[in-house]
């Protein structure tokens, strides 16, 4: 393997946010926005909005958004690209992050 390491395909670049944008506003109960009313809506359209499932990258496997949180731009930068570079999705409603299960916004 380290014989041949240099002829391996490069990961790709994962944009790291910084710490304090993990840092979620919590705009519903984990609980409420679980058990509202839902869509899915496209993930360039799902800034701003609050989520309805849980994500979480892997590696690490820690969730990084939860039932309840707004999600962020920095977030989904963080997330899309992770995903371009071969992380999981394992808990995501779509493991491939085009979609996002969003609270309805005709109310929870």
């Amino acid at each position: 393997l380290a014989k041949h390491a240099s002829d391996l395909p490069r990961a790709g670049q994962v944009e790291l946010p910084s710490a304090a944008a993990l840092e979620l506003e919590p705009a519903m109960l984990p609980r409420d926005a679980f058990f509202a009313a839902k869509e899915t809506v496209a993930a360039t359209r799902a800034v701003g909005r609050i989520c309805a499932e849980q994500i979480t990258p892997y590696p690490p496997g820690i969730p990084v958004i939860i039932p309840g949180e707004r999600i962020t731009g920095e977030l989904l930068d963080y997330l899309r690209s992770g995903v371009s570079a071969g992380m999981q999705l394992p808990d995501a409603a779509d493991s491939a992050l085009d979609t996002i299960r969003v609270v309805s916004e005709n109310g929870a």
